[in-house]
């Protein structure tokens, strides 16, 4: 069954995120890429710094932070504030729209981190079930 048969609403949306050249679909590569959820996640708790954000999402490396930030602001998810002082201050903090985003994403993230147990005897099985071949 087609989506739109199951829920009518998306019949009316302007964007198709299954089409290949809709603009839509940059956006969800920049929200559900690795260091994209994981910044919305982060920011959602409150306003940071880049290098407390930074800590804050374990492993990303300042480029990826930055190339992140850059898109996700671009994309109106992320507001960035620049402070003139000495040194310069800069404050990342989510949009209304990077907040019901965020949202959306941290479900998502809580359900999987509540699941993990099945995940893992899932990918248990399968490997014993790939070194079997």
């Amino acid at each position: 069954m087609d989506i739109t048969q199951e829920r009518p609403e998306v019949q009316d949306l302007p964007y198709n995120v299954f089409a290949k050249a809709c603009p839509s679909r940059g956006t969800l590569e920049h929200v559900t890429g690795r260091w994209g959820a994981l910044t919305l996640g982060a920011l959602h708790e409150g306003s940071l710094r880049f290098n407390e954000l930074r800590r804050r999402v374990d492993g990303v490396s300042e480029k990826m932070l930055s190339q992140t930030l850059h898109a996700l602001e671009r994309d109106g998810l992320v507001h960035r504030e620049a402070q003139p002082t000495n040194p310069p201050r800069v404050d990342y903090e989510l949009t209304p729209l990077g907040h019901e985003v965020a949202e959306r994403l941290l479900g998502l993230i809580h359900l999987l981190e509540g699941r993990m147990d099945d995940v893992l005897a899932a990918r248990e099985r399968y490997d014993g079930t790939r070194g079997a071949l």
